[in-house]
Formats: C-alpha cells, structure tokens, sequence
C-alpha cells in the first residue's frame, strides 16, 4: 500500500521547477514539461501564477490540452485569457469545451465577455448554450451536457459500433450510450460493454435495458447527485417532460454538486450565508456581509438570555453561586441540542429520516436524552458535592436537575426543528448550532430558576 502511495505522490509535478523555468524563460523545456502533465495540474500551477504569467503559460499549451485546463481554472483566469485571447482561438476553444462546462463558465463571467463567448460560438453550440441558461439554477437541466451517444433501436450491434467510432470523438463519455426513438424520446439504455460482447448482427433493441433510471430537466441537482450514489451510476439522462432525452449527467458534475451542497450545508450550520467563491479569492468586505447577518440576529436574540437573568436577579442576590453553574448548564444544552441537529439534518441530506418519522425519531432521542441527562446530572450533582463544596445538598440537587431536564429538552428541541424546517420549504442547516443553542440557553435559564425557586423557598 505504502509503494501506490509513494507512487501517486512522486507522479506530482515539481511546482518549484517549473516556476524556476519560466522565471529564467526557459519555455520550449517549459512546454515540454506541460505536455507530460495531467490537465489538474496545469490548471493549478496557472492559478497560482499572477494573471500574465499565467496567460503565457496557457499559451505554451497544445490546443487540445488548453482547453481541457481552461475549464479548471477560477473565473478571474478565465476571464482574463478570454479578453486576451482573439477571436478565431476563442471560437476553437468553446467548440472544444463541453457544453456544461461553457454554461458554467458564462454563469460566472460578466455579461460584456458573455456577449463575447456566445458571438463567436457556433450557431448550434449557442442555440445548445441557451438553452442550458434557460433551466432554473441547481436544477439537472442546469448541470448537464450535451455531448453524449444516441442510438436508433433498429440499429444492429455493427451499425452502432460503426457510428460510435465515427461520432464519439466528442462525447463527454462513450461507455454508457442511449437508444431513443424518432421523435427523440428515450426508449432504452446500453453499455459499451454489452455492445463489444454482442454478436454484430444483433439488433439493439433486442439487448438493450428498458428499465431507464433517468432524470428530469427540472429535478434538484443534489437530488440527481444523490441518485449517482444510490445506483452507482457513471451517468444518468436528463429527459424533458415529455420523455424526450436532452442531455446526460455525468458522475464529475455530481461530484461537484455534493461538495457544493455540503460546503454550503456547513456554513449554514456555523450561521454564515454560502458563498460559492473560494476562501481567498472572497474578499474581506465580503466575508464579512456573508457573516454579519446571523451574528446580529444571534447576539439580538441573546439578549433574551439577558432579560431572564435580570428577571431573576433578587434570586441570584440570596443565592450568587447559583451563578457559576449558568455557563455549564447553558453550554451542555447547547451541545446536547447541537448533537442531535446534527445528526438529524445529516440523516435528512441522505434521505434517511422523513417529516412522517418525526415520532419516531423524537421517541429515540428522548431516550438517548433520558440517558444523557441523567449521566451528566449525577456527575454534575457528585462534582459539586466534592469539589465546589456548596455546604448543602439544595445547590447539586438544583443544578443536577436542571441539567437532566435542560439536555432532554435540548435534544428534543434539536431533532425536531431541523425535520419542522424541511417540512415548510426551509434548508434544514439554518436550524443548526448557533440557532438551536440561543433557543436552548433560554430554555435552561428558565428551568434553571423555576427549579431553584422550587427547592428553595427563601429564593422567592
């Protein structure tokens, strides 16, 4: 194991001399080194070059290879070659791009160089463009590609071979190729594989698969990525609703989509608006309109926190140690809550709990909270008894309580708003961490007071 792995890391392209080779323009041996090099890589020894170097390297490229490294590259590069770039290499670069990868491409460009791009594509390719454009964002029409093999069911195993070889040259994948009718509508599907193993005068609607798992144009993107996970798929077609095949899904673009959706679920949960642009190339006046929302509506609605302490203040002066144990009690809630949100929205993502299980589900984790509380509350009750030295055993029963009661109210208040989230059309994540725990450290203030009120009748 321990070889593969050296293998893999030794095949990795010394960034430190190439960049020694263009300081010192040495670029026939420069371009030599490019052409022995995986696309990735070039795109990222071009990201971290500044915007001139980085166009002389893209220049250095084989035609075939430059347009494979340009669909890697961060928007700003790619709009800085565009504008550096005339007119004819342009034309020649997007006919060579993928369709899905020229709609993600004018997605993040602005609309002068857009203008651009889709001046000097091909009628079919922008009529194809525009099309793509037209589907709602995060939908399967919006992520898919064009470029994939259609067969004729009439076709003998012979013809379809025949017209894979002249035909696939610019399909985004030959291995799984699709049988539609006339009329476009797809009939049936099959592999490359089935195709090599047949006998050639076999006709493809005899060995073709009817049962079709597919997709619609307007399908959520991270419902279609999902689909990829559960039926190990390479890729999927995207039908309008008229059954009409339009396009394909390819297993790349659902990668992409499952580090978008859980990029964006995690900065939901740790309360900052998503942002599709990466840490550094997002600005600090940025950041910081993504971040300032959640945080002063958290810190506003913890002055609710506030106004219960002051409510019960003549309490705290009959009794000041009941102030040390706010933070634990309300830090342990937080957590509790915080725990099972977690689990729940990462079991929801997954389609693995519905609303309709919410019974279920609150049923489960009052038992766990049950456990939970009552582990931290005889722990809590023996720590303060041995170490804080309260002199009576009202103050450990108090906090013991109040922390068996806090957990169970925190867990349960942690796994079900997240599922009463999805339910009225909201992200589950927004109802993470930071949201659970203001809501919980009222909570426990509450039953914090109410309990010590209770048990200690000179405290009223």
């Amino acid at each position: 194991m321990s070889t593969e792995k050296d293998a893999i890391f030794n095949n990795k392209p010394d960034l430190d001399m190439l960049t020694e080779l263009l300081e010192n323009k040495h670029l026939l041996k420069l371009k030599n080194e490019l052409a022995e090099m995986n696309e990735y890589d070039i795109s990222e020894f071009i990201e971290d070059l500044d915007a001139e170097k980085g166009l002389l390297v893209f220049r250095l490229l084989q035609k075939d290879t430059a347009s494979e490294v340009f669909a890697y590259l961060p928007s700003d590069k790619q709009e800085h070659i565009i504008s550096s770039t005339n007119d004819k290499d342009l034309h020649d670069m997007i006919e060579d791009l993928f369709v899905d990868d020229v709609v993600d491409l004018l997605e993040e460009l602005p609309a002068t160089v857009v203008k651009r791009i889709l001046g000097n594509a091909n009628p079919s390719t922008r009529k194809i463009i525009n099309q793509f454009l037209h589907y709602p964002e995060d939908s399967a029409g919006s992520i898919m590609t064009a470029e994939y093999v259609a067969l004729k069911k009439g076709m003998t195993v012979e013809n379809a071979l025949e017209y894979i070889r002249r035909n696939a040259v610019d399909k985004e994948t030959i291995y799984t190729c699709y049988v539609t009718s006339s009329t476009r509508k797809l009939e049936g599907v099959i592999t490359l594989k089935d195709l090599v193993l047949a006998s050639v005068d076999v006709v493809i609607e005899d060995i073709m698969d009817t049962h079709v798992i597919k997709c619609i144009t307007t399908d959520e993107q991270e419902d279609v990525a999902r689909m990829f996970r559960d039926y190990d798929l390479l890729a999927i077609p995207v039908v309008d609703h008229e059954n009409r095949l339009v396009g394909i899904v390819t297993v790349d673009d659902a990668v992409d989509v499952m580090e978008e959706e859980v990029t964006e679920d995690i900065e939901k949960m740790a309360a900052i608006i998503p942002t599709e642009k990466p840490y550094f190339k997002t600005s600090v006046f940025e950041t910081f309109k993504k971040r300032i929302p959640w945080l002063m509506l958290l810190m506003i609605s913890a002055t609710f926190t506030g106004g219960i302490i002051t409510s019960f203040e003549s309490a705290l002066q009959k009794a000041v140690i009941l102030t040390s144990f706010i933070p634990m009690l309300m830090d342990t809630g937080g957590n509790s809550g915080g725990q099972s949100s977690v689990t729940i929205i990462r079991g929801l993502s997954l389609n693995e709990i519905e609303f309709k299980d919410i019974f279920k589900v609150i049923f489960k984790e009052l038992r766990v909270a049950a456990l939970c509380g009552l582990s931290l509350a005889v722990v809590s009750f023996i720590k303060i008894i041995l170490i804080d030295k309260t002199g009576n055993y009202l103050i450990p029963l108090v906090v013991a309580l109040t922390m068996c009661v806090t957990v169970i109210i925190a867990k349960l208040i942690g796994c079900s708003l997240p599922m009463l989230a999805q339910k009225i059309h909201l992200d589950p994540a927004v109802m993470a961490s930071p949201f659970i725990t203001t809501i919980v450290d009222a909570v426990s203030l509450i039953i914090y007071f109410k309990i010590a009120c209770a048990l200690i009748p000179q405290l009223l």
